[in-house]
């Protein structure tokens, strides 16, 4: 080949200030050997990309290393340096290509078909058993998990299980399994967990959509004396049930206002909710625990001295009716936070085993080893001998059983707010009723109670005499004390409490809902009071909207009242669920959405209270260093099973590898 056809092949560029040539031809790389060629300008050399990538220690292919320069041979020296089909050079182009390729990536080729299958098993074993563990609130790990353990915690432990009842599975778990990939871990655990609790939360906005709800919160300690706030959605499903959703426990550091919102938006921006979708929401406050159920209940020899003497007091007794479900044995109940009606049930029981106390406490103050144990037991003994004692519980004894048809109800997650509404009511009126006629029936039962026990009764008719300052004239009879300052000022404070909790306001407003109610074929309907009801959201009703609203409503109510499936109605819950089952909510989507929004308004935070129940099944005394990110994951699981249940493996395994590559 002459020099001047080989300037005209090879055009000639300056490289940077120097007097060199520049040789090299892009066709080259585009057309005749593929795209390992890389080209340096600086020093005018071609290299073999994927040899460079690939090459051996040792290795002196020019190639590879200082790169070539000899133009007048470069085919000859290109085919000397490509070889045959498995020569070096062909080798590192696979390699470089398959690395190229995903399904052929370095973390895919060192895996062979059997450790991928080897791999799920120990993967889908390990999210199967981790699903069971969620579902009972069981912890996952033990107090010590070396080999040498008897029991190495309920994760492992079940894992020993699975393979004394499956060989298959016993093949790749354990000390089977490489030490890297064994999915034992307690990352891994806590990774499966929170991918876990990620499908529920899925499921759960997926219920929820974009419909608007309620935001019911509640703040309580956990075991480690750290102040969690609950966060509970309360919505209409697509159905037309009320649903109330558990979505998360957050740490605070301070339970005041600001940090209360503070963390309510950040978990709001965590997952995706807008506080302009909330139509209401629900607070509530903490409860006090009992002095005498922590003396009397301290320890099990008290409880079996309970036991006993109310064994001995219904043999004493041959009137009394034994057998299944008559007088069986009776503990004194701890008032639960989260279970209001337990009050009442409470003062019921110490009712019942009164003398059975009195004789435990007498116990403990002749025979307890700690003296403040003695000096508690002989206060608890004197006050519950007195007067004012037993006034106080068949007061309160009264008061809850008045309001414990109303605790009960507030309890349930479908209760709708008209229905509360009439039960404060009721509640309400029975109360005034009892302020006004009750003191001497009260009377009557305090001083019966008192004669049978040996109780010193006083004469209503004496000067009252203050215990804080016994000289001083009072100038008011024990009557008047125990009426005025007792008696009617608990039922007052009663009274007003719920009073203020439906204010004018509230009032108002519940009186436009109350138009809804389907009961007595419709007779509350009320079309201007639904308008304003309206009215009260402006940003769910456009103006068209509301012009809208009044011929539908016109509609809506000839046609209920004429349709014999919506006969015998109880509520608007049901009403609800009827127009979803006969598809009327499509007819009447104004009217329905009217009925949504009274649905979310929250009754009760009933739900919330329920969560920390959970939260300490979850984070007991004895896995008290759980942290708050696998401590949520848990409790939204072990709360909502009926999603968890859902939850399939797959689902779990692919969330799972998407949380990082893993080898």
């Amino acid at each position: 080949m002459s020099t001047e056809r080989e300037k005209t092949d090879f055009p000639q560029t300056l490289i940077g200030n120097s007097d060199k040539l520049r040789r090299f031809n892009p066709k080259w790389y585009t057309e005749k050997h593929g795209n390992w060629l890389e080209y340096n300008v600086k020093a005018d050399r071609v290299y073999c990309l994927y040899c460079y990538l690939f090459k051996e220690s040792g290795q002196k292919d020019a190639f590879a290393s200082e790169g070539v320069q000899c133009w007048h041979r470069k085919e000859e020296r290109f085919e000397i340096h490509v070889g045959k089909s498995n020569s070096f050079h062909n080798r590192a182009v696979q390699k470089g290509e398959d690395l190229l390729k995903e399904a052929q990536s370095i973390p895919a080729v060192q895996k062979k078909p059997e450790q991928n299958k080897e791999y799920r098993i120990r993967l889908s074993t390990s999210v199967i058993l981790a699903k069971g563990l969620l579902n009972g609130g069981l912890p996952f790990r033990g107090h010590d998990e070396s080999e040498a353990s008897l029991y190495r915690g309920h994760f492992i432990e079940f894992l020993k299980l699975f393979a004394q009842i499956n060989e298959e599975i016993a093949k790749y778990i354990l000390s089977n399994a490489p030490k890297n990939c064994q999915m034992t871990a307690p990352s891994i655990q806590k990774n499966i967990c929170n991918c876990f609790a990620e499908e529920v939360l899925k499921m759960i906005f997926e219920e929820l959509g974009d419909d608007v709800f309620s935001l019911l919160v509640d703040e309580s300690r956990d075991i480690s004396k750290k102040e969690q706030m609950a966060v509970v959605l309360r919505f209409v499903d697509k159905l037309g049930f009320v649903k109330e959703r558990y979505i998360g426990v957050v740490h605070v550091m301070e339970t005041t206002a600001l940090s209360l919102k503070s963390a309510i938006d950040e978990l709001f921006a965590h997952r995706n909710l807008s506080l302009g979708r909330v139509r209401g929401q629900g607070y509530d406050g903490a409860s006090n625990m009992s002095n005498l159920i922590n003396v009397v209940g301290a320890s099990c020899k008290r409880i079996d001295l309970l036991r006993e003497s109310q064994r001995e007091l219904l043999a004493l007794n041959p009137e009394v009716v034994i057998g299944s479900g008559n007088n069986q044995e009776m503990a004194l109940t701890r008032p639960g936070d989260t279970h209001w009606s337990s009050y009442e049930k409470t003062l019921l029981r110490l009712l019942t085993l009164y003398p059975c106390v009195i004789e435990v406490l007498e116990y403990i103050e002749t025979s307890a080893w700690e003296p403040i144990h003695k000096t508690q037991a002989n206060g608890l003994q004197l006050y519950m001998k007195s007067f004012k004692f037993v006034f106080y519980l068949h007061l309160m004894k009264h008061i809850l059983g008045v309001t414990n048809l109303l605790c009960v109800a507030l309890q349930r997650k479908n209760q709708d707010i008209l229905n509360a509404v009439e039960l404060v009511r009721s509640t309400k009126e029975e109360l005034q009723r009892y302020r006004l006629e009750g003191f001497d029936s009260l009377l009557k039962d305090v001083t019966s109670f008192c004669d049978k026990y040996d109780i010193e009764m006083i004469n209503m008719e004496d000067e009252y005499v203050d215990p804080k300052n016994r000289r001083r004239k009072t100038n008011i009879t024990n009557r008047h004390h125990f009426v005025v300052n007792n008696f009617n000022t608990v039922l007052d404070m009663q009274i007003q409490e719920l009073g203020n909790r439906f204010n004018e306001v509230t009032t108002n407003l519940l009186t436009c809902i109350s138009s809804l109610s389907p009961r007595e074929n419709f007779s509350s309907f009320n079309k201007l009071n639904l308008l304003k009801l309206a009215e009260m959201y402006p940003y769910d009703f456009t103006f068209d909207e509301k012009d809208k609203l009044i011929d539908e409503l016109g509609h809506y109510i000839s046609n209920m009242k004429r349709d014999s499936r919506f006969d015998n109605l109880n509520g608007v819950s049901d009403l609800a669920k009827r127009m979803v089952e006969t598809r009327k909510h499509i007819e009447y989507q104004l009217v329905y959405r009217l009925i949504k929004l009274s649905l979310v308004l929250p009754v009760a935070t009933a739900s919330v209270e329920r969560s920390f129940s959970s939260m300490k099944l979850v984070k007991t005394e004895l896995c008290n260093r759980i942290g708050d990110g696998y401590m949520n994951d848990s409790c939204i699981c072990y709360i909502e099973k009926e999603f968890l249940q859902q939850v399939s493996v797959e689902s779990v395994m692919q969330g799972f590898q998407k949380m990082k590559t893993r080898h």
